[in-house]
């Protein structure tokens, strides 16, 4: 040991800007990787983490129904909690889009027996306050109002309210304006932020209760508007099954819509887990990178030694103290540099988790995660170390062999086909190690930069599939890129058929489906449904179909895979389903394939039937939506202007009030954006690990052979 202190403390003062490169390039090296498997741990984690501290809805119920009784539905034994809210479009808040507004709470459950979400800043509203609200962090970030920031609302007035359901309301509210102050940033389960969306404001239950006339509307037969509700059961999903028979006994309806939160969350999860399986292989592309980056840098060092180390060998040095000496320095480099990639870890921290995880992370900022950190640390040290050492003992194991000369067999091969002899020498400078003081790391240079180069084209191949996916919607099924909202509830806002028609007229129009859709139930109620009408008309709309056929009876069903999966049938079997006729209809499955996004259901779960079929099964419709294709290369929020321009001027009783918009872009296609960074990092990564390879290996080759050159140079 005294020897190897002697050593170290010669080492350390001669050598000190060397082995600072040295800790430098094991700190960064060691941070990317702990950075990105600690940001994995911490992503897979965050809707856990989020469910454990606010009381998520299990179920958000659907009847759609004015009226509804929600006494009943409150006094089922396994309801632990339910919140009511009223599905209201009509009210506006200056400068803020539509799609931020949350639906206006009907009482004060809302954050406080469920949905009680994480505050960032400022507080929970006060639920007997209507001047009070609460945003998300997007919100914050897209409109810049946060904590103390008022904006405002306008209501509509009880007259315009009445009239929303018929077409004819003004687009300038009337009723009661109220100027609302922000008193918290906050996030739950049901109130956060979707990957493609500009942040949540979500009022206080106090206007419904202050102003009821302008959000419920008056009590009875003629009033339209109509309350849903989230509840949260006390055994969560496990109770769902039970809820739905109960649900289905006290209304004696099969039709009631419902999103299950508890299957939404597994698909985000498996969302988050996609991107945590990307930051581990980002992690082990780093890692790799290290060992022919790092590695070189301390073999090097430790090769350098070799020629000093020889002679105290000579003078009685054991193998052991060679070995102390050779690693000490790189050690004590290794454990600094890993102490400052710890630091680095927890600064990076920060930005972490990425993409869909970052949306519900509870608690962000810096954090230490020791379970990654400290493995690491070990693992680093012991590398650095282990690899000076014997890359010492390789380096006197070749100066005893020194007269040994290993021949590249391609450079023997050029120089018996009469090749000019500077491109054969150049040849075996590049293909041969070498003897001595002029040997250099050939093999690592090259199978590294092989090695970069296939990462380089992996990583940008996996690329461009995300981007793809990420620009075509119809990957997703949904191949309308406009729609014309046309009803709700079995009441139609104007003559859906004249739309249609004159829609179909129009030359950028592709494609148009004139959808109804609702919500069919099996047999043992547990499972619902939510079933489209394909009607193809003059202008057929694509449909993405996986297997099989799109229904042309009544009795025949497509369903999407979720489905097919949910009720245990595959194509070629039937289905028994029941809507709001009376009796249940057993239906054949002619194909497999995705359907249009709407409120009961996402593009792989739900149906198509056609229009013979939907009668039988249904005496409504939950909603009344045409689905618009345009040309390809059309902005689709332009031409939804121009069409809803030319409707209107075609067909003059709508008022106005036709309602043709851009189509919701799949929350899949957001989610795949934002990941889709993540392999263009990786491949700049791999490319850095292929040039640092090469360029290692001609600057050691330039500077050890540099006698060589000379003596080539001399003769000519």
């Amino acid at each position: 040991m005294i020897v190897v202190g002697s050593w170290l403390r010669l080492e350390l003062r001669r050598r000190w800007w060397s082995l600072t490169v040295l800790m430098l390039l094991v700190a960064i090296s060691a941070a990317v990787v702990m950075t990105s498997l600690a940001a994995a741990r911490r992503g897979a984690s965050t809707l856990a983490r989020l469910a454990d501290r606010t009381q998520p809805a299990t179920v958000a119920l659907l009847p759609n129904q004015p009226g509804f009784d929600w006494t009943k539905v409150q006094a089922l034994p396994e309801v632990a909690a339910l919140t009511r809210f009223v599905v209201d479009y009509d009210l506006s808040v200056d400068g803020v889009s539509g799609d931020s507004l949350g639906f206006p709470p009907a009482d004060d459950n809302l954050g406080r027996t469920l949905e009680t979400p994480v505050v960032f800043s400022g507080r929970l509203f006060d639920p007997n306050r209507p001047d009070e609200a609460v945003v998300t962090r997007k919100f914050v970030q897209h409109y810049h109002k946060g904590v103390g920031s008022t904006v405002v609302l306008r209501l509509p007035s009880a007259k315009q309210l009445a009239n929303s359901f018929t077409g004819t309301t003004d687009t300038n509210m009337l009723g009661p304006v109220i100027t609302v102050r922000i008193v918290g940033v906050v996030l739950s389960p049901w109130m956060s932020d979707g990957p493609d969306s500009n942040g949540g404001l979500q009022i206080s239950p106090a206007v419904v209760a202050k102003y009821p006339l302008e959000t419920v509307g008056a009590p009875g037969p003629d009033n339209t508007q109509f309350i849903n509700a989230l509840v949260r059961l006390k055994n969560g999903g496990a109770d769902r099954a039970r809820f739905n028979d109960d649900l289905r006994r006290i209304t004696g309806r099969a039709d009631i819509g419902s999103l299950d939160l508890v299957q939404q969350e597994h698909d985000e999860q498996h969302q988050v887990a996609f991107e945590s399986r990307c930051l581990v292989a980002f992690a082990l592309a780093a890692f790799i990178a290290a060992l022919f980056l790092v590695g070189q840098a301390v073999a090097r060092y430790a090769a350098a030694s070799t020629s000093e180390l020889e002679t105290m060998q000579a003078l009685g040095m054991t193998p052991r103290q060679l070995s102390g000496c050779a690693a000490g320095a790189p050690a004590i480099a290794g454990v600094l540099g890993a102490a400052v990639g710890v630091v680095g870890a927890w600064i990076a921290s920060s930005s972490f988790p990425f993409g869909t995880a970052k949306l519900f992370e509870s608690s962000p900022g810096r954090q230490w995660d020791w379970w990654v950190m400290l493995p690491t640390v070990a693992v680093v040290i012991v590398l650095v170390s282990a690899g000076a050492a014997l890359a010492a003992r390789v380096a006197v194991g070749a100066a005893r062999r020194d007269g040994v000369r290993r021949r590249s067999t391609v450079a023997t091969a050029l120089s018996r086909t009469g090749v000019s002899v500077p491109l054969v020498i150049g040849a075996r400078f590049a293909l041969e190690t070498g003897r001595g003081k002029t040997a250099i790391p050939v093999r690592p240079a090259l199978f590294g930069a092989v090695i970069g180069v296939l990462g380089v084209v992996a990583a940008f191949t996996f690329s461009h599939g995300v981007s793809d996916a990420a620009s075509h919607p119809e990957r997703f099924g949904q191949t309308f890129q406009d729609g014309a909202f046309m009803g709700i509830n079995g009441q139609d806002f104007g003559p859906a058929d004249k739309v249609t028609a004159t829609l179909a007229d129009q030359p950028e129009v592709t494609g148009l489906d004139n959808s109804r859709t609702a919500v069919a139930t099996a047999p043992n109620g547990r499972d619902a449904v939510a079933l489209w009408e394909y009607e193809p008309g003059s202008k057929p709309m694509h449909t993405v179909v996986l297997d099989g056929r799109m229904p042309s009876q009544s009795d025949e069903v497509v369903l999407a895979p979720k489905s097919l999966s949910a009720l245990h049938v595959h194509v070629g079997g039937t289905v028994t389903l029941s809507g709001s006729t009376d009796a249940p209809r057993t239906l054949r499955v002619v194909g497999s394939g995705f359907v249009p996004i709407g409120p009961h259901n996402d593009y792989s779960d739900g149906g198509w039937v056609n229009t013979q079929g939907y009668d039988t099964l249904f005496k409504d419709f939950k909603f009344h939506i045409v689905l618009i294709s345009i040309k390809p290369g059309l902005d689709p929020g332009k031409t939804a202007t121009l069409l809803n321009a030319r409707v209107n001027a075609a067909l003059p009783e709508l008022h106005g009030g036709a309602d043709i918009e851009k189509g919701d872009v799949p929350t899949e296609v957001a989610e795949i954006r934002e990941v889709r960074m993540l392999p263009i990092v990786l491949g700049a990564f791999l490319a850095l690990l292929a040039a640092a390879a090469v360029g290692h290996a001609l600057a050691t080759a330039v500077r050890r052979r540099s006698h060589d050159l000379a003596v080539l140079r001399a003769v000519g």
